[in-house]
């Protein structure tokens, strides 16, 4: 198998690191596999967990989600919003080489501006970034962008060694990396795992409280709770429903259901009918029992959801009214319509039997005749993108916890991806998405958000059907390990107890 190494700058401390003994390295089982080490080239589920342990960024979010200095000790905005200038503490690289303005500018300029950045959508403001001098940097941005502090935190605004990627070539860069984070690669076997150990010069004095980890990627979920029970892994991505009772009970292992931001939706396309009408789209909603499919997909553990927006997003609006089930109502508009007896085609992508299932006999029962049409992941995609479909559910999820990023990939018409491809498109809702960006007060903000949410569940942009949390495991010899709602894990403040 594939294996690959350190730079020989930092292999002496690599196996001075990789001497402790297996009770310091943290060993995680998940599904989600590790591509590529550059923070800039992928939003895989699996990377972005890899990227915050290996890059430090401007700022850090504590236990409570507050924004707190990391390579950034201080900060200001400018009146307008235009200018964000960072002050910089004396950190380094896991080299041991400086960390320096410098390597700042050139991190958040590639991450914004170069063609191989995965997800460069939340720096569509910057202008550029500027090394003043040393220890000082400046973002300038084309106008105000009210989350601009937030993803200064995200998982790809990781900060690289410019030296490093300059005298490497970014594809060596992307295999063995200079660390900046808390963590620094000891061996990266691609289809297997990724061996962390302590970065002996991470900024955080006295940080990592363990010697090392390991990101074990195993794709079966059996297997996956096997190893934590037989004590093989500290913590589990991912415990299917069906085995999180089991799991939970066992002696020394806990199933905690984290908040994420995953929601899972029907989607319906907006330009195919019946669906093109808001009344029918209204009856497909109001036909389903949310709570009912919600307690049956998830035996009980994820939430119905209320709004168009995940519950773990700022601003989301919690007291939203959404759709009521009353199937009564919705076949009375169906009969208004005529439309009793309609036919309507459900997308079917792979795994999804259960749902589809249960959306069948609901919307069955007041009048449509639905019928599944099942195809694979490749098609089903291709279909959906090119609008050539009926209607079809899917989740989705957001990689950060502003709202911005959620309302352009699932609201907004005028965003880039025709609103989920769903090609709902309301003029209203993409201009409070622009001005909400732009607005630098918080409370002006949340009304706007609040404002997108109502309209949207009004008319239907998507069926809103269930948050869903996460269902990782931990064993109780270790404590501090969580993965936020941004798939960040508290690695570097977790300890073994026993």
């Amino acid at each position: 198998m594939e294996r690959l190494q350190l730079p020989a700058a930092i292999t002496a401390a690599v196996l001075l690191a990789s001497a402790a003994t297996a009770q310091d390295i943290v060993r995680i089982a998940s599904p989600n596999p590790v591509t590529t080490l550059d923070p800039i080239r992928s939003a895989a589920a699996g990377n972005i967990e890899a990227f915050g342990q290996l890059y430090a960024r401007l700022l850090r979010r504590d236990e409570t989600g507050a924004l707190q200095p990391a390579l950034a000790e201080s900060w200001a905005v400018s009146d307008d919003g235009l200018t964000y200038t960072f002050e910089l503490r004396a950190a380094k690289f896991s080299d041991g080489s400086p960390l320096t303005a410098e390597d700042v500018a050139f991190s958040l300029n590639r991450v914004a501006k170069d063609p191989e950045s995965a997800y460069p959508a939340a720096y569509a403001a910057l202008s550029e970034v500027v090394a003043v001098d040393a220890d000082t940097v400046e973002l300038r941005l084309e106008y105000p962008a009210g989350p601009m502090l937030d993803y200064m935190e995200i998982f790809n605004a990781g900060i690289v060694s410019k030296a490093d990627v300059d005298a490497r070539g970014a594809d060596a860069f992307a295999a063995s990396p200079l660390s900046s984070g808390p963590f620094m690669v000891q061996e990266w076997r691609p289809n297997d795992r990724l061996i962390l150990a302590a970065n002996p010069n991470y900024w955080r004095e006295g940080y990592p409280l363990v010697a090392g980890a390991e990101l074990i990627e195993v794709s079966d979920s059996n297997a996956r709770a096997s190893m934590i029970l037989a004590g093989e892994v500290e913590a589990v991505r991912a415990v299917p429903y069906a085995q999180v009772a089991e799991v939970d009970a066992a002696d020394d292992v806990a199933v905690p259901l984290e908040p994420s931001t995953v929601i899972y939706v029907v989607l319906p396309n907006h330009t195919k009918p019946p669906f093109d009408d808001a009344d029918v789209r209204r009856a497909a909603a109001m036909a389903l029992d949310r709570q009912a499919i919600a307690k049956a997909i998830s035996l009980g553990m994820a939430k119905a959801a209320n709004s168009t927006l995940p519950e773990a997003l700022a601003f989301y609006a919690a007291d939203l009214e959404g759709q009521p089930y009353d199937p009564a109502a919705a076949r009375a508009i169906l009969e208004e319509k005529g439309l009793v007896g309609t036919e309507i085609v459900m997308l079917a992508p792979p795994d999804s039997a259960q749902l589809m299932t249960l959306l069948k006999a609901q919307w069955d029962a007041v009048g449509f005749m639905t019928k599944a049409e099942p195809v694979d992941t490749g098609l089903w995609w291709d279909r959906l993108v090119g609008g050539d479909y009926n209607i079809t559910a899917s989740w989705w999820y957001n990689e950060t916890m502003d709202p911005d990023l959620a309302a352009r990939w699932a609201l907004c018409g005028s965003c880039g991806n025709n609103s989920y491809y769903t090609n709902y498109n309301n003029p209203r809702v993409d201009e409070l998405t622009e001005a909400a960006l732009r607005e630098l007060d918080p409370e002006k903000r949340g009304a706007m958000y609040r404002e997108i949410q109502e309209i949207t569940v009004s008319e239907v942009s998507q069926v809103p059907l269930w948050y869903a949390p996460f269902t990782n495991a931990y064993s109780s010899r270790i404590e501090g390990l969580r993965l936020t709602p941004a798939l960040q894990w508290t690695l570097e403040e977790t300890r073994f107890t026993k």
